[in-house]
């Protein structure tokens, strides 16, 4: 339980700090990078990469290139199995086939 209020906590710590630096992209970090970096790091529950990555590009930014970075590995996933995009999605989310 007081793992997810630290990591929301940070996580909403990193936003105000990417609100800040929103103007103020480091050089050579794309929103791409930015999301591929984010994700990977969460997955392997790294919390000083996630907020690194965080800091990368604002966090409208990060949003779409988790969302663009999602919707293309349900894509690639759903193109290897030989199933419906939404087939996979449910089955990743852990949700009964529709």
């Amino acid at each position: 339980m007081f793992g997810r209020v630290r990591k929301a906590c940070t996580r909403f710590l990193s936003s105000l700090r990417g609100e800040a630096n929103a103007g103020r992209k480091a050089p050579g970090h794309n929103l791409f990078e930015a999301a591929a970096a984010y994700v990977s790091a969460c997955a392997e529950d790294d919390q000083e990469r996630i907020d690194e990555a965080a800091g990368w590009v604002s966090p409208e930014a990060l949003s779409f290139g988790v969302s663009e970075l999602a919707c293309r590995a349900v894509i690639a996933l759903a193109r290897e199995r030989d199933e419906s995009t939404r087939t996979v999605a449910r089955a990743l989310l852990g949700l009964p086939a529709a």
